[in-house]
């Protein structure tokens, strides 16, 4: 049986578009599990699928000394939700890399729950946003340490570009911290284009839509750095730029 359909009553779906997601609802429910065993390493990456509404709904079980980082790029013509819950035991790290990309009145949105259970746990989530037209941007995400997850380095770092006065961007990082001994922090910040540098690239001959375009791959070009696989990183990259296109027409 699907779960029944989230109300905004519930902290994890306050921003979603939740009569986008009725359409789709029923084909989603439970989260996917995925389970990386003790010392292995796992690595994911995410591309738009091209659908209207785009759901993934991810339950990451990371064994003793486990490694897993997830590359993302959120962009939906009208709702997209990237939702990621992580379990970690002792040692585990976990990396996450969310290019947050809306235009027009779409509505994208990560949603996160890291769960250090254990000591000496190491996790990054790093998500840029980029939104123009009346589009939602929203960054909803928990890091949890356990009273023995001693020694837990967690980090959160969200920055978000507007384009439009008419756009929106929302950061909830949060931190529940039950350890002693623990180096965790997050930061959360909301700009726009620096003016200066959008005015040099179009004397350099670019158009505006250009110019606006090739800062903001700068702004999002770093996530991709890490993926080890070639193809997959020049597909997600190539994706972003157009992405990005989009949104600056």
């Amino acid at each position: 049986m699907n779960a029944p359909l989230p109300t905004r009553a519930q902290e994890a779906w306050r921003y979603a578009d939740l009569e986008a997601l009725k359409s789709v609802w029923d084909h989603f429910g439970e989260p996917t599990i995925v389970e990386v065993g003790a010392g292995r390493t796992h690595e994911q990456v995410w591309l738009p699928t091209g659908d209207d509404v785009q759901v993934r709904r991810l339950c990451i079980e990371l064994e003793a000394g486990a490694r897993m980082r997830l590359f993302a790029l959120n962009f939906a013509p009208v709702y997209g939700r990237t939702e990621v819950i992580v379990h970690m035991r002792e040692g585990a790290e976990f990396d996450l890399f969310v290019a947050n990309i809306g235009g027009g009145n779409s509505n994208n949105e990560v949603v996160t729950n890291v769960r250090h259970l254990e000591p000496s746990g190491r996790s990054r989530q790093t998500v840029r946003s980029v939104l123009g037209g009346k589009a939602i941007g929203s960054y909803l995400g928990k890091v949890e340490v356990a009273r023995d997850a001693q020694k837990t380095d967690g980090e959160q770092s969200i920055k978000a570009m507007l384009l439009d006065r008419g756009a929106t961007a929302n950061a909830k990082p949060e931190l529940e911290i039950y350890a002693d001994d623990v180096k965790c922090a997050h930061g959360a910040t909301v700009g726009e284009l620096d003016k200066d540098q959008l005015f040099y690239a179009m004397s350099r001959g670019m158009d505006p839509a250009s110019a606006k375009a090739l800062l903001l791959e700068g702004f999002v070009t770093g996530l991709w750095e890490g993926i080890t696989d070639d193809a997959k990183r020049e597909a997600i990259a190539s994706a972003a730029r157009a992405a990005l296109r989009s949104v600056t027409r």
